[in-house]
């Protein structure tokens, strides 16, 4: 599968190395250029290319880049992906570390539905609740019973099925967390929020998650 990672950090950095294992054609960009992804690419086969190339013909796009630089990526990324193109966006706000104040997102809009918005195009909430090093450390076969869940939430359910397909081939179960409306569910300071259990565990903490966000991730 053709796959485009926008963001070269902890996460777009181990996602490039598990989907390149698995034998994914990966494309990978940064805010700083491709020869700044010399290193990854050698490491790993995937493509660097720039952020516009990024989501040439891919069936799936991994949005990792913080919260507060999605506004300046390009209003035509998406111009051409392949039909049906499945966006993850993998971000979480961070206001007082990181992103400063986001007013939608403080006034009650979801983040992932805030993101959908700025892209112009539905997305699935995945990997914002999973540690980094988790996607390296963390896979096992299915059926096994050290298995960790992750929850996947989305409005788009064909995407939503292709996210959860590619997550459980690195080695995860998922959990459907419902609707992007819902997605806060898995949102920083929330019980799921780097939880390593599997489908029950995670099936509990999303239903035991409070739609009041947690002071620590409020501006």
């Amino acid at each position: 599968m053709k796959i485009g990672i926008i963001g070269a950090g902890n996460i777009g950095g181990n996602l490039t190395r598990r989907l390149t294992a698995l034998g994914h054609e990966v494309s990978v960009a940064n805010s700083r250029g491709p020869q700044t992804l010399t290193e990854l690419a050698k490491e790993t086969g995937a493509t660097p290319v720039t952020v516009e190339e990024a989501a040439r013909g891919a069936e799936i796009v991994v949005i990792t880049v913080p919260l507060k630089a999605v506004p300046g990526l390009p209003s035509d990324l998406l111009d051409g992906a392949a039909d049906g193109v499945a966006v993850i966006d993998t971000g979480n706000y961070y206001p007082k570390q990181r992103d400063g104040r986001i007013a939608e997102i403080e006034d009650g809009v979801t983040e992932s539905r805030w993101t959908e918005r700025q892209l112009g195009h539905p997305v699935v909430k995945a990997f914002n609740a999973t540690f980094a090093q988790d996607l390296l450390d963390r896979p096992r076969p299915a059926g096994d019973p050290d298995r960790v869940a992750l929850s996947v939430a989305g409005d788009d359910e064909r995407a939503k099925r292709k996210v959860r397909d590619l997550i459980e081939e690195l080695g995860f179960d998922t959990v459907d967390a419902g609707g992007l409306d819902d997605s806060w569910r898995q949102q920083p300071g929330t019980p799921v929020y780097g939880l390593t259990e599997g489908v029950r565990g995670v099936t509990d903490a999303l239903a035991q998650a409070s739609p009041q966000r947690s002071p620590d991730f409020t501006a």
